[in-house]
């Protein structure tokens, strides 16, 4: 009788785990798939003095959230390409400024740039979720088609790891002249899968991302450029979502590179600037 007991506690014990950790990764999945980081005044403020190319940008999406980031322009261009930038789940994206913030000597002179918070992040209003950030994308699309001095048909998206399922996404449902993709995944639910191997993430992921299945359907011209030693998301996942990408595309290995030095890496910057001038 005492064995059968303490049989029956460790069952108990058994299932309360079983059931208690899928529960306690579902309700956590938001904070661990965006790690919100907010801007502080002192960073604005340097951002006015450093680039003063750079001017403050807000757009209210449907729902009444407002957007908020920067627009770089290209001088002396009438009509200039775009880049729609999508950053990674921990980054405020002002810090791409140092490399595009300077349109005369930046990485990719000529183009202008449009770089948006996610909501949540930075001084944008709201809670991120993929319908939300994907919705705003298309938004945001939307806008800078209207814009004095760009070129509506020479519009790319550039995604940064959790940024290259938005930017996928948008290409799903807007024409784009060509999309760059930066530590890429297939999906969120693979990824999740590597992490949490005994869990259902299938059933529990609110977020999927299910770029590989887009891409499948995708004509826009790709770049994919991923780290060669990428800690975070294996290189694979990007490789197999750059496999299924069905239209012109081309693959850069970021030698010596990790998940968030990417930008480091001596072939990522002459690849954007290659592809972007070859697309416009």
């Amino acid at each position: 009788m005492a064995g059968d007991g303490l049989i029956a506690v460790a069952l108990k014990i058994a299932a309360a785990v079983a059931l208690g950790v899928p529960l306690g990764v579902y309700f956590a999945q938001d904070r661990l798939i965006f790690y919100r980081q907010p801007l502080e005044e002192a960073r604005r403020a340097q951002i006015a003095k450093r680039f003063p190319a750079a001017r403050e940008f807000e757009l209210t999406a449907a729902d009444g959230t407002r957007l908020r980031g920067w627009l770089v322009r290209a001088p002396g261009e009438p009509a200039a390409p775009l880049v729609l930038y999508f950053g990674g789940n921990a980054e405020e994206v002002s810090w791409m400024l140092e490399w595009v913030g300077d349109p005369g000597r930046g990485a990719t002179p000529g183009v202008a740039w449009l770089l948006v918070n996610y909501r949540g992040y930075g001084e944008s209003e709201g809670k991120p979720s993929e319908r939300a950030l994907v919705a705003d994308a298309q938004t945001l699309y939307d806008h800078v088609v209207r814009l004095p001095g760009i070129d509506a048909q020479r519009l790319f998206a550039f995604g940064r790891s959790l940024g290259s399922g938005v930017a996928v996404a948008l290409a799903a449902e807007r024409p784009l002249r060509g999309v760059v993709l930066v530590n890429p995944f297939d999906s969120l639910s693979a990824v999740a899968k590597h992490y949490y191997p005994y869990l259902p993430v299938e059933w529990m992921l609110k977020h999927p991302f299910d770029s590989l299945t887009r891409a499948r359907a995708l004509a826009a011209p790709l770049l994919c450029l991923i780290a060669e030693h990428d800690e975070v998301i294996p290189p694979r996942h990007g490789l197999r979502l750059y496999e299924a990408w069905a239209g012109p595309k081309r693959r850069v290995s970021l030698s010596g590179a990790g998940h968030n030095d990417a930008e480091l890496a001596p072939e990522l910057w002459p690849a954007v600037r290659d592809f972007l001038v070859r697309g416009a």
